[in-house]
């Protein structure tokens, strides 16, 4: 897997690996989603391609300057178990790193053992928190 920055034409492509991966929800406009992306650090959103530039993977990065995030990190069902998450969020930690960011957060929806897995043997643990939110702007 080739990991570079999103471009435009993914977008299509980046929206359907969500609605595939179960990402998405009636609540959140991904296409709104990369447009603000697009507008805050874009080279922060990266894409995975194959070997044929076919698009099969995707992490949008975030950096506030106190902690790194992840969001959207999604690999195509046949790229799944091959390492790719792996190397998506590998890839993270390096360019996070570089900026200086002291630490990496992330959410998990609750339920998703296998990807809690995943994370945990990346060296990630449950910080014991609780994450509240409040929607600013309506998508739908």
């Amino acid at each position: 897997m080739e990991i570079r920055p999103f471009d435009a034409a993914d977008t299509d492509a980046v929206v359907q690996l969500w609605n595939d991966c179960g990402l998405t929800r009636p609540w959140n406009d991904p296409h709104r989603d990369i447009a603000r992306k697009r507008s805050v650090a874009p080279e922060l959103f990266c894409v995975g391609v194959d070997a044929g530039g076919r698009l099969m993977a995707s992490i949008m990065i975030g950096y506030d300057g106190h902690r790194g995030w992840i969001n959207y990190l999604a690999v195509h069902q046949a790229h799944q178990r091959q390492g790719n998450a792996r190397r998506l969020v590998q890839h993270a930690e390096r360019l996070l790193t570089v900026r200086g960011c002291p630490k990496l957060n992330l959410q998990v929806r609750a339920g998703n053992e296998a990807v809690i897995a995943l994370y945990e043997s990346l060296g990630y643990a449950n910080d014991q928190s609780v994450t509240l939110g409040k929607r600013l702007i309506a998508d739908i």
